[in-house]
């Protein structure tokens, strides 16, 4: 009989190994404990693929600004063509259209409800900074905590960046509007100067 690491279990089963791990202790899965770790029997990765419902998978996309629309529709569009050929049930698509600095989005509230009421078990993403520029690990231990996965589809350095860049600019423009006014010429400058910095960098 083959005994799987939990790592590879983990990807048979379509499931984070934190999941799995929570699983296996609750007793929902068999497994042998070998040492500190794990393994888990074919016979029981068959038993649980014989009988498993796909996913309720929810799409989350997000981009900064309202002229970003264009952007958001084929961030949707590769989304769902995505979930289409790996066979996933697409329960929802939620949007936004906002900073990643707004902890206050409509369609990132309504995710959150939808892993605390376990009607979803899978969440798809372009990129991390889609749902969070800052502490992504922790909202995937908590996603995961719920039984629910994040998969994200790329790691994309330089798009995180141009985003990081844009966040940056927001606040120095809504703080240099704060302190010197929004129409001041002392704000334009203060604003000029941190894109100059940027750009020479």
């Amino acid at each position: 009989m083959r005994l799987y690491r939990t790592g590879e279990a983990s990807q048979l089963l379509g499931i984070s190994k934190p999941t799995l791990i929570r699983k296996i202790k609750s007793g929902e899965i068999k497994a042998y404990r070998i040492g500190r770790e794990y393994r888990v029997p074919e016979s029981e990765i068959k038993r649980i693929l014989e009988g498993k419902i796909p996913d309720k998978v929810v799409i989350y996309a997000r981009v900064s600004s309202r002229d970003q629309k264009e952007d958001l529709e084929r961030q949707i569009e590769y989304l769902k063509n995505y979930c289409s050929s790996r066979g996933y049930q697409v329960a929802k698509i939620l949007t936004d259209i906002s900073s990643s600095l707004n902890e206050n989005r409509r369609g990132l509230k309504q995710l959150f409800k939808l892993v605390e009421s376990g009607e979803v078990g899978k969440v798809v993403i372009t990129y991390r900074d889609r749902l969070t520029r800052f502490g992504f690990k922790y909202l995937e231990q908590y996603f995961n905590s719920h039984g629910v996965e994040i998969e994200v589809i790329f790691d994309d350095e330089e798009a995180i960046e141009k985003e990081l860049v844009e966040d940056l600019l927001a606040i120095v423009t809504s703080f240099a509007g704060k302190l010197y006014g929004m129409r001041s010429h002392r704000k334009k400058r203060l604003v000029e100067a941190v894109k100059n910095a940027l750009r020479d960098d």
